[in-house]
């Protein structure tokens, strides 16, 4: 059974709370206040913007003592031809010694800063082309809107976020970025400390892929990532890898376009990443999965083949048993075989529920989505 209130109190029960998330604001918008307000990195900051599952909606509540996180990416000024990687990132532990001394670290391609309530990763890349400059100034690329919040974002340069449509000509400007193209952005570039070279990146590409997918899937797609990735941190310690945003990509590659519920996005996800990768994880391999917009990058790169084939076995038994909630007409079984999957958030059955009925219906058309809020 689909049970779609039970996943709506589930998605409410792992989503961050209204605490984290007013964390992750502060944690974010106080460094990126001070890096403008800096008298030596305002004068080489282009912009900057949000990225990861926080932009995309697809972020979950941290699991035990672990605190929330957000990625923030800083456009510079910054010349290759002039700056490597190490010396790139040189440049703003002035600041972070300034501002956050004893709680930021050196990471191979950011700077990490680990507050007591929240986490924040600085990615710092190298100058764009002149041509991109405006275009990463822009509303549609410096907003923090993530992807459930603004349903309408498109990457353009009439697209307005939410806290400026209070303007005289908001309807006017959106009304154009419907109609507007896209921009088609170079993939940026950030240091790699450890290689010692600069690589491409592209967060707006998967930021962008993510709001079409979600798109295709009905608005389903980033609560089946969320319920996914719950899944998989909640009920499965070892390995801990893939996690983060290679697992999302993973359920990108198999999660169908015609979900119509959460639940069948799940059991269907789950079901086509067990058979379509059977065979790499019989010989002990594991799939090559290209990073959206930067095709070279393949982001099951760091996972080993050891925890691929470990993982896929822990999919087909989750298979199996989400298959098996989803087919089952029993209100009071399919609960339980739900939240046998997803531990204790995902609510119990009422009690004294119909074993037949409760409250299901058999679909009489293709199901609509609903207008109410996803994430």
């Amino acid at each position: 059974m689909d049970l779609k209130n039970d996943f709506d109190l589930f998605l409410g029960n792992i989503r961050p709370t209204d605490n984290q998330r007013s964390d992750l604001q502060t944690g974010h918008k106080t460094l990126r206040d001070r890096l403008h307000a800096d008298k030596v990195l305002s004068t080489i900051i282009v912009s900057d913007f949000l990225q990861g599952s926080y932009r995309r909606a697809t972020a979950i509540r941290p699991l035990g003592e672990r605190r929330s996180d957000v990625d923030i990416v800083v456009v510079t000024k910054l010349s290759e031809s002039e700056y490597s990687p190490a010396a790139a990132m040189d440049v703003f532990k002035p600041f972070l010694k300034k501002h956050y001394e004893g709680k930021w670290l050196q990471q191979g391609r950011s700077l990490g800063i680990e507050l007591s309530y929240v986490e924040l990763d600085l990615v710092v890349t190298s100058a764009p082309s002149e041509s991109e400059l405006a275009i990463l100034k822009s509303e549609s690329v410096t907003s923090d809107d993530d992807l459930v919040s603004a349903r309408d974002w498109r990457l353009n340069k009439s697209w307005l976020a939410l806290n400026s449509r209070q303007r005289a000509d908001a309807r006017d400007l959106l009304a154009e970025a419907r109609q507007q193209p896209e921009w088609k952005l170079q993939p940026l570039r950030i240091p790699n400390r450890d290689a010692g070279k600069w690589e491409p990146t592209h967060p707006l590409e998967q930021i962008r892929w993510t709001r079409d997918k979600n798109a295709k899937c009905n608005g389903h797609f980033v609560n089946v990532v969320k319920s996914i990735k719950w899944w998989r941190i909640s009920q499965h310690e070892d390995p801990k890898h893939p996690k983060g945003f290679p697992l999302e990509r993973l359920i990108g590659d198999c999660c169908p376009d015609d979900v119509q519920s959460v639940a069948e996005g799940i059991a269907r996800t789950l079901e086509t990443i067990t058979l379509r990768y059977a065979p790499l994880a019989q010989t002990g391999a594991k799939p090559v999965l290209p990073d959206y917009g930067v095709p070279s990058h393949d982001v099951f790169a760091r996972i080993s083949m050891d925890d691929f084939v470990k993982f896929h076995a822990q999919v087909t038994d989750g298979a199996k048993l989400a298959r098996r909630a989803l087919d089952s007409n029993d209100r009071i079984e399919s609960g339980n075989l739900w939240r046998e999957l997803f531990g204790h958030k995902f609510p119990k059955p009422p009690e004294g529920s119909s074993t037949t009925k409760g409250g299901f219906t058999p679909p009489q058309g293709p199901a609509v989505p609903n207008n109410g809020r996803f994430a």
